[in-house]
């Protein structure tokens, strides 16, 4: 195999763990379809707030339901605190610039609300409410080069993974993935961290952040990959490392990240 081969399915696989990625993360919206006089219509609903009133928005749900042949049902956001006992708070959409619109209240970074919807009187997703987080705005300066090189880290690892299947010199691309998931796990991603809900880091030892969590384990087993370099059984080492990244990049964004404890006033971690 080439190396040209190489990097061309690198790319590939390294896109749709992206894709995986964003799809599984908290800023990927819930889909959901909605029936309204017989028409089916696709909404998208926000996992992930701001520091402001996040809104809602039905788009493609008409106005006109017909109210001549059906009475009108105005649709409807029932929300509250989550996994807590309060009852659901109800509040009517409004039609503005041509769409179904509901706010949803600002809550304290790392607060968090379970919501559902009713459209034509039927309710959606109360069974399985939508959780979104709020957090601070995190500026793109810090965001971007971190989604980059965390990216660009996974693209590295499987490149030199193939290099080792196809039997190439790979050591300087095990040494270039390794400061490149340092400089994107361990420099940039506490920063983004801490733009997006105070805490530097969320992981072990302090919290339970399993995005921080997976960073340091896949971090592990490459500084064990580079510490065996000039071991004669190092490739094995290094594709244990890789096979360790691919699975830890598999677990969805954010999970058991930070989160704002209502009752002692404070985000727990």
């Amino acid at each position: 195999m080439k190396k040209s081969t190489c990097w061309i399915v690198a790319i590939i696989l390294t896109l749709a763990l992206s894709i995986y990625q964003r799809m599984t993360g908290p800023t990927y919206a819930k889909k959901v379809t909605v029936e309204q006089n017989g028409e089916q219509y696709q909404i998208k609903l926000p996992r992930s707030g701001v520091q402001k009133d996040e809104i809602v928005t039905l788009k493609g749900v008409p106005a006109d339901y017909h109210t001549s042949l059906q009475e009108f049902k105005q649709p409807q956001m029932h929300y509250r605190r989550y996994q807590s006992a309060d009852a659901y708070t109800t509040v009517d959409f409004s039609w503005k610039d041509e769409s179904w619109k509901a706010a949803l209240p600002v809550q304290p970074v790392a607060g968090k609300l379970e919501y559902y919807i009713t459209v034509g009187g039927k309710d959606y997703l109360a069974d399985e409410p939508v959780v979104i987080r709020f957090r601070n705005d995190v500026p793109a300066v810090i965001l971007i080069p971190h989604i980059i090189l965390m990216f660009a880290a996974m693209l590295f690892a499987v490149y030199t993974f193939l290099l080792i299947v196809t039997r190439k010199d790979y050591k300087r691309w095990l040494i270039i993935t390794v400061a490149t998931l340092f400089a994107g796990g361990f420099i940039l991603g506490p920063l983004v961290q801490h733009a997006a809900f105070g805490p530097w880091w969320a992981g072990f030892p302090y919290g339970t952040d399993l995005t921080d969590n997976k960073t340091l384990i896949a971090f592990l087993f490459f500084m064990a990959a580079l510490a065996t370099m000039k071991w004669k059984y190092n490739k094995w080492v290094v594709c244990l490392a890789v096979l360790m990244m691919i699975a830890v990049f598999t677990i969805p964004h954010s999970v058991y990240g930070s989160e704002y404890d209502y009752e002692k006033k404070e985000i727990k971690m």
